[in-house]
């Protein structure tokens, strides 16, 4: 007979890596600006940044090109050069957020396991992931792929659960910084939880009414461990 979801625990938690395990803003913002210079156009603020990255690079672009030069040839031009210059410096900011090694490793020790679900492009994830929890056992680390719905499609999320084994929805949580994290969470029918300390607000975070928002890492990583006790609101 199946548990009632207060009852459950978490076993999967999935993450998103830009802004929720990794502060990457600088290095994209650079490597972003780096494009539009070549292309011709005006850089942007590296503060902007927080709002234009999440939903993947092609999106970034249009984001980030002036307006009347958001066309598909311009958007493929800047991914010409972004993405060389991106792969070759993507760590010079970048850093792991303060609590967050340890709240990998002490979920993994605890039975957890643990999974990326990005909007960045494949390459760039695993690359990442490789290099800043490289010691880390991932059931799958996922990024944005040719022919792959990117989020808020649930996709992702699913095909994670997939690998991991039987599994159900219930005992699936999501961690993410953004609006788009919050609904593919909520689109996934998993347990969502809003990463309070990444690129965006904790209002933007909260109008989704995940079932958890955590002010740090070790919050988020107490909070999977003792769930459902940990709901929010309690």
């Amino acid at each position: 007979m199946y548990q009632s979801m207060a009852q459950t625990k978490i076993k999967l938690a999935i993450f998103d890596l830009d802004g929720t395990l990794l502060n990457t803003i600088e290095d994209l913002g650079r490597a972003c600006n780096y494009a539009l210079e070549a292309c011709g156009c005006p850089v942007r603020g590296l503060e902007e940044y927080n709002m234009l990255v999440g939903r993947g690079i092609y999106n970034l672009f249009r984001a980030a090109l002036p307006e009347g030069m958001k066309s598909e040839e311009m958007v493929l031009k800047m991914k010409s050069h972004f993405v060389p210059y991106y792969n070759e410096h993507k760590t010079d900011f970048t850093r792991p957020y303060p609590g967050i090694p340890e709240m990998l490793e002490t979920l993994e020790h605890r039975g957890i396991a643990i999974a990326v679900a990005s909007n960045k492009y494949q390459e760039g994830t695993e690359a990442l992931v490789q290099r800043f929890f490289g010691e880390r056992k991932f059931v799958k680390v996922l990024g944005q792929r040719d022919g792959k719905p990117i989020k808020p499609d649930s996709g992702i999320v699913r095909e994670i659960e997939k690998a991991y084994g039987e599994i159900r929805p219930e005992e699936v949580l999501y961690a993410g910084d953004s609006d788009v994290d919050m609904e593919t969470g909520l689109n996934a029918g998993v347990v969502t939880a809003g990463a309070c300390w990444g690129f965006r607000s904790r209002e933007e975070l909260e109008a989704w009414h995940p079932q958890l928002l955590c002010a740090c890492p070790e919050e988020l990583g107490k909070a999977i461990l003792d769930w459902p006790e940990a709901g929010y609101g309690k």
